[in-house]
């Protein structure tokens, strides 16, 4: 009995190379999946597909009998059987980059969902909106409060995961924003209000004031929001992820 255990980007690749090396047809086998082939996220859980090929004894009985009557006829058989599983490659690699060719955002959408799924969140709608290099994603849920975590924090780690994914199949460069039922401009709000009120403790107890760390474009809505005051400045100190804003009075 003539088998092998063969791996591919495709479960059709690794059968295509299997017949190869077995010198015979499609139908002329058995096959046998052992593992479906899996992309994994970022080069990380990736597998090859891997299948079993058995000639089907009849049939590789009938071959031994053509070759001893008729070599030649065995010949040409041959040239056909190789011919073929090499057009069914290419054919399988033409298919790969095809598939390679996806849609970024659409790739975001499916990681996000997986992810939510993970999380608990198995009714998650998302609606997005592409500006330039800038994709919003608006996220809507029943279980918001699990994507937004305290302060944001889940949020802004979403925001960040998502932005590695979309780039990995994007040709160009783009920006990813997630929001949840409106959160980012709630967050901005409560924020500038903080600014005020920790500018004005640092002005009347005359020392600086130290806020909690918080990621760049949260430190840079103080600094915007506190921008026009002259009785105070606004800088950051600290390395990410504990990087935060101090405000100081001015002498």
């Amino acid at each position: 009995m003539k088998q092998i255990t063969q791996l591919g980007a495709t479960i059709e690749e690794a059968i295509s190379i299997a017949l190869q090396q077995l010198n015979t047809t499609r139908e002329q086998v058995e096959v046998e999946v052992l593992q479906e082939a899996k992309k994994g996220f970022l080069g990380f859980g990736a597998r090859q597909a891997q299948v079993r090929v058995t000639v089907k004894e009849a049939e590789f009985s009938q071959v031994g009998t053509e070759e001893s009557e008729n070599t030649e006829e065995l010949n040409a058989v041959q040239e056909t059987v190789i011919e073929q599983p090499v057009t069914e490659a290419k054919e399988n690699v033409s298919a790969a980059v095809v598939e390679e060719e996806e849609d970024p955002i659409e790739s975001a959408k499916e990681y996000l969902v997986s992810i939510a799924n993970e999380m608990g969140v198995d009714d998650l709608t998302i609606i997005t909106k592409k500006h330039g290099k800038n994709i919003l994603f608006k996220l809507e849920s029943e279980k918001a409060a699990l994507l937004i975590g305290k302060r944001g924090a889940t949020l802004n780690a979403l925001q960040q995961l998502v932005q590695l994914v979309i780039n990995k199949s994007s040709k160009s460069f783009l920006m990813v924003k997630l929001d949840v039922e409106d959160y980012r401009e709630r967050r901005q709000k409560a924020l500038e209000q903080l600014a005020e009120r920790m500018a004005d403790k640092a002005i009347y107890s005359g020392r600086k004031v130290s806020l909690e760390p918080m990621p760049s474009y949260e430190r840079k809505v103080i600094h915007n929001a506190l921008a026009n005051r002259v009785d105070i400045e606004t800088y950051s100190e600290g390395t990410e992820p504990n990087r935060h804003l101090v405000i100081e009075p001015v002498r």
